[in-house]
């Protein structure tokens, strides 16, 4: 995977740009001043990430996979340690689909009705390939979503969800925030 130099991802004008990141020179990127970026954040060949009003926040130890896209005008926003595998789709925005509007980007907004909204995910998370999570939802800390869900309404933490719409299926270990320490004590240690 070729990637983006530090100063290639400064000059094409994030709003931030942490250390270390990681981004495929394939990645295809829109809004790039409403979007942010922590450290030691990897984003694959494929994925496009197109920032709305909102803009689209990702945190630190962030991984995008290929193919995944982050889309729409409502804030998108990616805590640390957050994992989000292959075609996953995240839309801040959602067309009006009963058949009373019109739909797509190129009619006039007074002739759709467009849901625009929020959609957060906590630390901890992880998406499974093909994902899809909707505006308006939060995926509370350290939910594991099962590959090819689809997300319509809030899921609370520290729960294994899946289906079409995801359901609670069981608890999730928090053993991981035991490791966390560890982890960013060496990391920190590494970075001197």
């Amino acid at each position: 995977m070729a990637i983006y130099t530090q100063q290639a991802l400064l000059d094409l004008g994030f709003l931030r740009v942490g250390k270390n990141v990681r981004i495929s020179t394939q990645a295809s990127f829109y809004g790039v001043g409403s979007i942010s970026l922590g450290d030691n954040v990897r984003i694959d060949d494929f994925c496009v990430i197109s920032a709305g009003k909102g803009g689209i926040f990702i945190g630190s130890h962030v991984h995008i996979a290929v193919f995944s896209s982050l889309i729409g005008a409502g804030k998108i926003s990616i805590d640390d340690f957050c994992n989000i595998s292959s075609r996953v789709s995240i839309y801040s925005s959602s067309d009006d689909y009963s058949g009373e509007y019109l739909t797509n980007p190129t009619v006039n907004e007074q002739f759709t009705n467009v849901d625009h909204g929020p959609v957060t995910l906590k630390k901890h998370v992880i998406v499974g390939a093909g994902c899809v999570i909707l505006p308006n939802v939060v995926l509370d800390d350290g939910v594991a979503l099962g590959a090819l869900s689809l997300v319509n309404r809030d899921l609370q933490s520290w729960g294994i969800y899946a289906g079409q719409p995801a359901k609670y299926i069981k608890p999730r270990s928090k053993n991981l925030l035991n490791l966390e320490p560890a982890f960013l004590t060496h990391y920190n240690s590494e970075q001197q």
